[in-house]
């Protein structure tokens, strides 16, 4: 089994932590490129950074038996033993990558414009697989978008999962990527009929509400932040405002859902053939033990946001998540216990993602890179 621990619109993307940190100045920019002001940053090699182990790093993944980091400006980390990282070099892009996954030495990466790189020995080198950078007047509504969080079923059949409802398939190992519509809710599109009809009248109807003001709370195409698999192959996506999509015949189709909480979930755990549990904004957290068909709302003890999670033996979990924040439980129905994580600058940083090291030792990363968290 294999879980995972923002088209042009005006508002931003405020989904999922990648955005929220990178809003304030992180983020590489593509638009030089489209400006004449050189070769987009997206299609340069990332930089060797004599501090990348410090830099914002947004996820983590085992490939055999190597630990697998990637963040900001393309930045891949990797370490044999969990304690020692070397950066890797000539990673094909420095776009912000925002999720890696594995499966034996294969592994994944996705970030910022579309970019889906690849490895086949345990993440020492990398290949850029697919990218779609923002090119000023495209019609292509997934132009520039990033991509959020990526899975593999197997060795060859993988989907990729980002903002505006992206999602993206793989049959062949990651070689090649093919576009995937998800459906809409029957609430979603009569509100589109509506609109459009007004929209019709608008010229000669000046007092008719404008589109914008008769779109519903629900969104068409929600960022789509995390995809997991349960063992008996149903698949599930929380997304934001409430969104949540599910597939009982490995991503051939989907059956859009709505979670009973609606603000976003940034993530999502599968344990068994039917427990998921999911969370997110302001510390919400929502569980499943019937393959997602049903939810029930999980004390979790705090209202700061939760990013990332690891699932351990029985049910049990640990979240991380802004100012440090950790929850966890050791099986299912205990109640969470809260703590947080202090690095060794005396610091609470926000957190992104969590791997499980054994006796107690926890991997956590986020926006001053990685450390190490002891459970308590």
């Amino acid at each position: 089994m294999e879980s995972k621990p923002h088209r042009a619109r005006a508002r931003l993307a405020t989904g999922a932590l990648v955005l929220a940190l990178l809003s304030g100045g992180h983020a590489v920019s593509v638009h030089a490129a489209q400006s004449g002001a050189g070769p987009d940053p997206m299609l340069r090699p990332a930089e060797p950074m004599p501090r990348a182990i410090e830099s914002l790093l947004l996820d983590l993944a085992i490939s055999g038996t190597r630990r697998i980091a990637v963040g900001e400006r393309g930045h891949v980390l990797i370490s044999d033993d969990g304690r020692n990282w070397r950066q890797v070099a000539e990673v094909p892009t420095r776009a912000t990558l925002t999720a890696v996954t594995a499966r034996g030495d294969a592994a994944w990466a996705v970030g910022h414009d579309g970019v889906i790189i690849r490895s086949t020995d345990a993440g020492r080198t990398w290949r850029l697989v697919h990218s779609n950078p923002y090119v000023a007047g495209s019609d292509d509504p997934h132009n520039g978008v990033p991509l959020l969080d990526v899975l593999f079923l197997d060795a060859n059949r993988g989907f990729a999962i980002g903002a505006y409802a992206l999602m993206l398939r793989t049959d062949d190992g990651g070689e090649t990527w093919t576009d995937v519509t998800l459906p809409k809710s029957d609430g979603m599109i009569a509100a589109e009929v509506e609109t459009a009809a007004a929209e019709e009248q608008a010229d000669d109807d000046s007092w008719l509400m404008d589109a914008e003001e008769l779109t519903i709370d629900e969104e068409a195409d929600p960022h789509l932040n995390a995809i997991a698999r349960l063992d008996d192959g149903v698949l599930f996506i929380v997304a934001e405002r409430g969104a949540g999509y599910r597939s009982i015949d490995g991503g051939e189709t989907w059956e859009r859902r709505t979670l009973p909480y609606d603000g976003s979930m940034f993530g999502l755990l599968a344990f068994d053939s039917s427990r998921l549990l999911a969370f997110g904004l302001r510390g919400n957290a929502l569980e499943s033990v019937d393959g997602g068909l049903s939810w029930n709302a999980v004390d979790t003890g705090t209202s700061l946001s939760l990013f990332g999670g690891a699932a351990l033996a029985h049910g049990g979990v640990v979240l991380v998540g802004a100012n440090g924040v950790v929850v966890s439980r050791s099986r299912a129905g205990e109640p969470f216990h809260l703590s947080t994580f202090v690095n060794e600058r005396q610091e609470t940083p926000i957190l992104a993602a969590i791997l499980g090291e054994g006796d107690g030792r926890f991997i956590v990363c986020g926006e001053r890179g990685i450390g190490v968290y002891r459970a308590e």
